[in-house]
């Protein structure tokens, strides 16, 4: 009986979102294939989304598609206006209860949501599809695509990527790339007695540094890990570093000790700006290209 008492209301969230219109009409469906190649029958024009991504929530907005926004995560604040959407919590330690009381008829994850959180929602036949961060830069305009295609906003997709593609090509024309006068450059993901680690070069990050003008010191290692050894031999032109995290850098030894914290030559930068494969990703190149085109 308990077990009964349980799992009704989770069916009756279930029962309310399952595909049907306030008209009474059963949406269209189609069969849709994510990125992780799982098969998902996703509605054709979602009415009410849940994004479990702080980069699919940007990237909905910038698509006009907040509309038909009805939870994201804790971690999802930009732009500012999506505090207005209900916080349904986090990532890793996902409330299920809270996501279905949303009554979703189309979840959209990123890569971080745990696969076995994806099976609960499949097994329950709400569909959840995922959209993830892609190893290089052109992804940024796949994800654009794909999102604006499962909300229902294809054309809107369309015109922002050729809108992000014309200022890519208006801030490229003023980097002056010197390949043997490069600055280089080193990105601080997290740093201390846990361990140094940065983008390598099979991230979109390293093509960004690169675009900008720089030359990122890891691009010859793979994932994330970066030897404290390595970083303190390079010494590095410049650092860039999330914004609440510089001070605290800048006063812990030995980072304290390299030639970028001594000469002032921190980029700080607002959080997600580069670390989410989202449109900002644009204004972080130019605010790169304008830092790296002097060491002063």
């Amino acid at each position: 009986m308990k077990r009964v008492l349980l799992i009704l209301p989770l069916l009756v969230l279930l029962f309310s979102c399952g595909g049907v219109s306030k008209e009474g009409q059963k949406s269209e469906k189609y069969d849709y294939t994510d990125d992780y190649g799982m098969t998902v029958r996703v509605p054709k024009n979602p009415k009410r989304v849940v994004s479990l991504s702080p980069a699919v929530t940007e990237i909905m907005f910038a698509l006009g598609a907040d509309s038909i926004l009805v939870g994201r995560t804790e971690f999802c604040v930009y732009p500012p206006e999506a505090s207005r959407i209900e916080n349904i919590g986090g990532i890793s330690n996902l409330n299920i209860e809270k996501v279905l009381s949303c009554q979703p008829d189309l979840i959209i994850s990123g890569s971080m949501v745990p696969q076995k959180v994806v099976k609960q929602f499949a097994d329950m036949g709400v569909p959840l599809v995922s959209v993830i961060e892609k190893p290089h830069f052109e992804g940024l305009y796949e994800n654009i695509t794909k999102i604006g295609g499962l909300v229902g906003r294809k054309d809107r997709a369309e015109m922002l990527n050729q809108s992000l593609q014309s200022r890519l090509e208006q801030i490229m024309k003023k980097v002056d790339v010197d390949d043997e006068n490069r600055p280089t450059v080193y990105y601080v993901v997290g740093f201390g007695s846990g361990g140094n680690f940065t983008a390598g070069g099979n991230t979109f990050i390293n093509e960004i540094i690169d675009m900008a003008g720089g030359y990122n010191i890891a691009c010859d290692s793979e994932g994330w890990s970066y030897s404290l050894e390595a970083l303190m031999q390079a010494d590095p032109d410049f650092i860039l570093i999330r914004a609440e995290d510089s001070a605290r850098f800048c006063q812990s030894s030995p980072y304290n000790t390299l030639s970028a914290v001594k000469k002032g030559r921190m980029v700080s930068l607002h959080d997600g700006i580069l670390d989410l494969q989202v449109p900002r990703n644009l204004e972080v190149i130019q605010i790169l290209c304008d830092r790296f085109s002097t060491k002063d």
